[in-house]
């Protein structure tokens, strides 16, 4: 059993080694390890005491949540049928056992007494702040768990916690295999004004099944470049079908998504009704800034409101240019990315395509670093560690010499890997009371831009570089945390609807000429961005961000309606059409079946709780401000003292605090919205 790779936890992941049949015997003694900690802590011999608590249970439950952490992170980067076989086997043991852990009544007694021992000890005694915070979050997860409950009530809870986990993963693996099932193979002249390097790489990918044609597929860096710039109408209109009713009733039986989401959310609506919740969005928003779900809709629609009348004009301008321009009297869904990419050139006289060849990955991945480097005060190199792909990097991040953080950067889209970009934890930072040393951080960071054909560097568009610093921000939010209690480090314990603040904080770098000039260098000259290019991207930052600003309150507003409204899962289709006339002015065609990818609130954590994006846009935009209002000639935006207070304020401090007293130690005030109305042109 020593062998066992997922059982070597004191290190990093031993991914190049890590098999299917190694997971479940090293679950075996993982679980069997973090259950006898919870049967010791829960007895008499161990007090109420946090650090006794911690160093019993926490260190068995955090080895078992890093194993189980790489296999998960492998379910989604390297899917195979094996492997996917032992994830899904795994699930409800897992499931099970932190379900068991999070309603046990003898552990919140234990919880509970240390929590009232706190009012009688004099000060110097007393938990410190990080810890306290870690305490009451701890004993309000108790309550969400099902401690409370009771008899049959506790365990129809538990059986719910399993069938919710089994029914989101494989809500998930439907929408990855339905990405990865669909080809289409298209003849060179139906590929007239798709950008030559997707020609090139989607020619490689027919040449390399011994295939003619060019095979075109569901992934974004063939999907989009062909609905942008393809002439041929019929093929747009193909691709849009095959990828907006992906994982539906209008594919593969096996795949259809339907039930799955019925069964979810009726079943976190009884997880609600347990809870003594009237729905679950009432319960998602407990631990979040948000206090109800009535403030959440009034700030989306509040913001549609505002939004709406930008919106209306860009619609308007859209079909009139489609008519006078491209011939189109009938503007379609197929054609909106198309007429938009051609009005956007007309307007502003350049193309996406123009402005991808500037962006070669490794300059980007220099002008980041720096960035970093600059506002942090840490260096970033490149580090080695085993790894579960030959294109994926390891970087570390020091201070002064002193290790801060590492991270894995896996960048490329390639079959057998989830579809869009995150972040996760491999382990977080912790000052550990077995060995009494600080635990690094560790992250992954993970994109799916197209890799570079032969010799070429990867190039990113705009929206690619825009992502992996919104990833980073993540990464840096998880990284440079100094708060030793692992509860409260960097992400965990940061309320939902403010962990994005750090991430679209860094998205706005992009749009700064001090930082885009770092960023580029031409793929074939060496040249940097022109000023005059990067002033027509610019001038188009804001094109048609009133349509933009519409779907995302749409995508939230049927999350919050659609577990907020009891008997909701009876008709999920008709309450995003009921969304949809309330708010779009941009509504799809009857076939789109958005909502059965929309792996965001069905398999992935934002459920009640995809108005964060927004939310969190109010903070970030209004932290970033502060770096506008104290640029200067020197320094630009990069001024290294206010990302000291930010990184201070913010990410040192993780989840330490609440995201309010976060907020308001680097800004001295609560957040204002005015920000975010000038950085998206509607002020």
């Amino acid at each position: 059993m020593s062998t066992n790779p997922l059982l070597d936890t004191t290190g990093l992941p031993l991914f190049d080694q890590i098999k299917p049949e190694h997971v479940t015997p090293a679950l075996d003694v993982l679980l069997a390890d973090a259950d006898a900690a919870l049967t010791r802590v829960t007895g008499p011999d161990v007090p109420a005491d946090y650090d006794a608590l911690s160093l019993l249970l926490d260190v068995a439950t955090e080895r078992l949540g890093r194993a189980w952490g790489a296999v998960g992170h492998l379910n989604s980067v390297a899917d195979t049928p094996e492997l996917r076989a032992a994830y899904n086997e795994n699930l409800p043991r897992i499931t099970e056992f932190y379900t068991r852990l999070g309603a046990d009544e003898r552990l919140y007694a234990k919880y509970k007494a240390l929590a009232e021992a706190q009012h009688n000890l004099p000060a110097h005694e007393l938990l410190s702040a990080p810890r306290q915070r870690a305490l009451d979050n701890a004993l309000r997860g108790f309550v969400l768990g099902g401690a409370e409950l009771q008899g049959a009530a506790k365990e129809r809870f538990a059986a719910i916690q399993e069938e919710q986990a089994a029914k989101s993963q494989a809500f998930s693996e439907h929408v990855m295999d339905a990405t990865d099932a669909y080809a289409y193979y298209a003849s060179a002249d139906e590929l007239a004004g798709v950008p030559q390097d997707v020609i090139d790489a989607t020619r490689a990918a027919a040449q390399a099944e011994g295939k003619e044609g060019h095979k075109l597929t569901l992934h974004m860096p063939s999907y989009l470049p062909v609905m942008q710039y393809a002439t041929h109408r019929g093929l747009r209109e193909t691709l849009y079908r095959a990828y907006t009713t992906r994982a539906s009733e209008l594919g593969a039986a096996e795949r259809d998504n339907s039930p799955l989401m019925r069964d979810i959310v009726a079943l976190r609506q009884e997880e609600a009704q347990l809870l003594g919740s009237a729905n679950f969005a009432e319960v998602s928003l407990v631990p979040k800034m948000a206090h109800d779900p009535q403030q959440v809709m009034d700030f989306l629609r509040d913001l549609a409101k505002r939004a709406r009348p930008f919106a209306e004009a860009d619609m308007a301008e859209l079909r009139a240019f489609a008519k006078s321009d491209c011939g189109l009297d009938d503007l379609q869904a197929w054609d909106v990315s198309f007429v938009s990419e051609k009005l956007k050139e007309a307007r502003y006289a350049f193309r996406d395509q123009e402005v991808k060849q500037y962006f070669t990955e490794p300059t980007v991945l220099k002008g980041l670093f720096n960035l970093i480097e600059t506002l942090f005060d840490v260096q970033i190199q490149s580090d080695i560690a085993p790894v579960w792909h030959e294109s994926v990097r390891f970087f570390r991040i020091e201070r002064a010499g002193k290790l801060v953080g590492q991270f894995y950067l896996d960048p490329y889209a390639r079959p057998g890997k989830r579809p869009g970009a995150w972040m996760d934890d491999v382990r977080g930072r912790w000052k550990r009371p077995d060995t009494h040393a600080t635990q690094t951080p560790v992250a992954h960071l993970v994109c799916n831009y197209a890799k570079g054909v032969g010799d070429k560097p990867a190039l990113l568009t705009h929206d690619d570089v825009t992502t992996l610093f919104h990833e980073f921000g993540h990464g840096l939010h998880h990284m440079l945390t100094q708060v030793d209690d692992i509860g409260v480090a960097g992400i965990s314990g940061v309320e939902w609807d403010a962990v994005e603040l750090p991430s679209q904080f860094m998205e706005n770098f992009c749009w700064e000429w001090d930082v885009v000039q770092k960023l580029t260098c031409h793929v074939d000259t060496g040249a940097s961005l022109p000023r005059e290019l990067f002033d027509k991207m610019t001038a188009a930052k804001n094109f048609q961000s009133g349509l933009m600003t519409l779907r995302q309150i749409e995508f939230s507003l049927f999350d919050m309606r659609l577990h907020a409204e009891p008997g909701s899962e009876s008709r999920i289709q008709a309450v995003l059409d009921e969304v949809r006339q309330e708010v779009a002015v941009n509504i799809p065609p009857a076939f789109n079946r958005f909502q059965h990818s929309f792996s965001h609130i069905f398999a992935g954590g934002y459920a009640a709780g995809y108005y964060s994006y927004k939310w969190a846009e109010v903070l970030s935009a209004d932290a970033y401000a502060a770096f506008e209002e104290a640029a200067t000639a020197a320094t630009g935006v990069l001024n290294p003292e206010v990302g000291r207070r930010y990184r201070e304020a913010i990410l040192e401090a993780g989840g330490s605090r609440s995201a309010m007293e976060n907020f308001k130690a680097f800004r001295g005030r609560e957040p204002q919205i005015d920000a975010l109305l000038r950085h998206q042109g509607m002020s």
